[in-house]
């Protein structure tokens, strides 16, 4: 019987699991951990940014080297790789009696994300219609986020069990992590990479690539981690237990609308999609930088996940789209580590001017993230979409 749903391939599938099985287990930790480094190991809020900034920055670095590799070698050691090293951060995280542990325990949980998410996200490509790429990582961002949110329901669970003890949470986040490494298994390579010597180095990726990516820095420099968004939520008055529950509320949000804002962008342009999202994001960041009461926050945080379901799988179907087929690995690897240097940075630069509520950085990002929102609606129909792999003398469209 003719399969109905080209799209939903065998890696797509297997993958989706993988992810929902690590981001159980990252989520399960995530929301707890500014009040774990601020409450248990005494950290000041500059920490909080700067642990979850170098994080993102070592697997921004991790992902440029990654996606050059994706394209020229085998992808599945990779990602196994990097779930691997994945669950050895977390478990230096459980163990941490010091910031600077858990600090190093973020740092190679990252690098871990780094090594498997983009020749993760081109094996995503394998057998994947073209026209159903907005589908395909939307499909991928729905299960993430479904570990998203069952990750922070449990992490509620045993808090309320462990009567607020968070360290064995920690530990706990372990089981999903280790699982996932084992759930790579079944993923299909697809054809075996050239011997050696008949190997022809990738030329450059075409320039509207960099335009974007370019124009998407912008936006990245403001976007600080979450976490101190749920730093922002303790302090307008939410218990440990609302922090994690208001971020439930969010990742099931952004679960749920993450595979239809991927359908919606296969029919609409990408660009309408992902510069709507910008302005979720930035009307979310205004409105906790105005906030003043913590049921705002029960508020903001969801309308904040639409932000997270209208770009995340949308933009790296934006970017696949550019490039020719054999060039997925390198444009996904300049993008997500462009768009990591960028929190890395926002991140570092928010924790120190935090001050005693976060509101400056806040209404900062959210006044920048509407003008990059604007800018892209206003000229996101320029970068044209790739609609067949290129022969030596192509040329590509800028």
């Amino acid at each position: 019987m003719h399969d109905r749903r080209p799209w939903l391939t065998k890696n797509l599938k297997v993958l989706s699991a993988v992810s929902l099985m690590q981001d159980a287990a990252s989520e399960l930790l995530y929301p707890i951990l500014p009040i774990f480094l601020t409450a248990t190991l005494g950290a000041p809020p500059s920490v909080v940014g700067a642990v979850e900034g170098v994080a993102e920055g070592v697997a921004a670095v991790t992902k440029l080297q990654a996606g050059r590799l994706a394209d020229r070698f085998r992808k599945k050691p990779l990602i196994a790789a990097g779930y691997g090293l994945a669950a050895l951060g977390k478990l230096l995280v459980a163990v941490a009696t010091a910031w600077p542990v858990v600090l190093l325990g973020r740092a190679v949980d990252r690098v871990g994300k780094g090594v498997r998410s983009t020749p993760r996200d081109a094996l995503l490509m394998v057998e994947a219609p073209p026209d159903a790429r907005g589908r395909v990582f939307g499909f991928h961002r729905m299960a993430d986020n479904l570990g998203a949110v069952i990750g922070p329901a449990l992490g509620l669970g045993l808090i309320a069990l462990l009567d607020g003890d968070l360290r064995p949470v920690l530990l706990v986040a372990l089981l999903p992590a280790v699982l996932s490494v084992l759930l790579v298994l079944p993923v299909r390579e697809g054809p075996p990479p050239l011997p050696h010597q008949d190997r022809v180095r990738p030329g450059p990726l075409p320039g509207q690539v960099h335009r974007l990516v370019a124009l998407l820095a912008v936006f990245a420099l403001v976007n600080f981690p979450d976490a101190l968004l749920l730093l922002r939520a303790h302090e307008l008055g939410l218990s440990t237990t609302g922090v994690v529950a208001a971020y439930l509320v969010f990742n099931t949000v952004a679960a749920v609308l993450a595979y239809p804002a991927g359908a919606v962008s296969d029919r609409l342009p990408r660009h309408v999609v992902f510069g709507v999202g910008l302005l979720v994001f930035a009307a979310g960041y205004l409105g906790l930088g105005l906030a003043s009461e913590a049921w705002h926050v029960l508020v903001l945080l969801p309308l904040y996940g639409g932000f997270t379901a209208l770009t995340e799988g949308v933009g790296k179907a934006w970017v696949s789209s550019l490039v020719p087929d054999d060039r997925h690995g390198s444009a996904q690897g300049l993008y997500q580590s462009v768009s990591g240097v960028g929190v890395l940075v926002a991140g570092v630069w928010a924790g120190l001017a935090w001050g005693d509520d976060g509101t400056l950085p806040l209404l900062v990002s959210g006044s920048v993230g509407l003008a990059v929102g604007l800018a892209v609606l206003a000229v996101g129909h320029r970068f044209r979409a790739v609609t067949k792999v290129p022969s030596a003398g192509d040329e590509l469209p800028s």
